[in-house]
This record gives structure tokens, sequence and C-alpha cells, in this order.
């Protein structure tokens, strides 16, 4: 007999995910059991495994997850006729909201991509390079005669750029709406003209 999916599958399942970014995140990934994960969702390890055949499942999903949605919500704003300041902006501004309430999965993101296999690593990696290239992609359009021809250098800005959208990930996790979208303008502002450009 076929067994049924329950209506609130999609909403467990969600559950499981967050609760299990939060313990992999506190304890580390190697550290954490599926035992702890089902404590902490209060739901019985067999439940757990009804979801995720295993740890790595759960790890792949979660990541994968993460990363469509950072890469969904980017590709969605709405840049067309803009001038690149403010493409730099609006990009910037949605990656930092995007992170709001995602903490720990940010934080295993940059922990756990390293776990999975080859194979999975390589479609996440896909993800991660679709908002990295709409960054660079305005970077080299703000100074094409430096970063148009200069592959290395426009990697090297781009990623000073994730650098600090990371550090405010992990130093600044319950930062609200606002104070993000201050830092978005300060990054931005940081970019276009260094230091004396603040």
């Amino acid at each position: 007999m076929v067994r049924t999916i329950a209506r609130d599958h999609g909403e467990k399942r969600q559950h499981i995910l967050r609760t299990a970014a939060r313990v992999f995140a506190e304890q580390g990934y190697d550290r954490a059991s599926m035992n702890h994960v089902a404590q902490e969702c209060g739901v019985s390890k067999a439940n757990i495994y009804h979801y995720y055949d295993s740890k790595d499942a759960l790890l792949l999903d979660l990541l994968q997850g993460h990363l469509t949605a950072l890469r969904d919500r980017v590709a969605a704003v709405p840049l067309a006729g803009l001038e690149p300041e403010e493409r730099l902006h609006l990009i910037l501004r949605e990656i930092l909201l995007a992170q709001q309430g995602g903490e720990d999965e940010h934080k295993i993101l940059l922990t756990g991509l390293a776990l999975i296999g080859a194979e999975e690593q390589k479609a996440l990696r896909q993800l991660q390079r679709e908002v990295v290239d709409q960054v660079s992609a305005v970077l080299r359009d703000l100074a094409p005669e430096s970063l148009g021809t200069d592959r290395a250098k426009l990697r090297a800005v781009t990623m000073s750029v994730f650098g600090m959208l990371n550090w405010y990930a992990m130093w600044k996790p319950n930062a609200g709406a606002g104070a993000r979208e201050t830092y978005a303008r300060l990054v931005t502002d940081f970019a276009l003209g260094g230091v004396r450009g603040i």
C-alpha cells in the first residue's frame, strides 16, 4: 500500500530544516547527530528519517534551499533602466535582507559546502556563482576600463564586496531590515569610492 503524504508534510520538512540549521550552526555539522536534530524538533529519530534518509541528505537539502532562495530573490530585483550605482545598491541590499533570519543557514553554507559530494557541490556552487556573477557584472559596468579587461582584479574586487557582506552576516546576525539597508548603502559607497567615498 502506498503511503500518502500528510497535508503538513512541507511545513514539517521546513521545521526540520530550520532546526537542523540551528543545531549544525551551534554544534558543528560533524558533532551534530540526527538524534539531536530530532530532539530539538520534538519528534522521534524515526520521524526525521521519514523525511531524510541521512544527515548528508538533510545538509544537502538545507544548502540547496538556502542558495536557491537567495539566487531567486536576487534575480527578481528589478534592475532594468537603472544606472550601475543603483543596481549595485539594490543587489547588495537584497542579499543582506535575504540573509535576515537565515544566519544559521549562512553559517552552515560557509563551512558545510565542502562536506558534501563533488557532484552536489558542483550544482550548489553554480547557484552561488549566479549570485556572484550579478554583483561582478555591475562592478565591471562601474569601472569598465580597469575591471573590464582584468578578470583577476574583477574577481578580487567582487570577493572583497562579498567579504563585507559575509562579515555583516556573521557579526550582526540580529540586525533588522533598516540596519541592513544602511549597511548596503555603506558597502555600495565604499565600493564606488573607496574610503574617501564614505
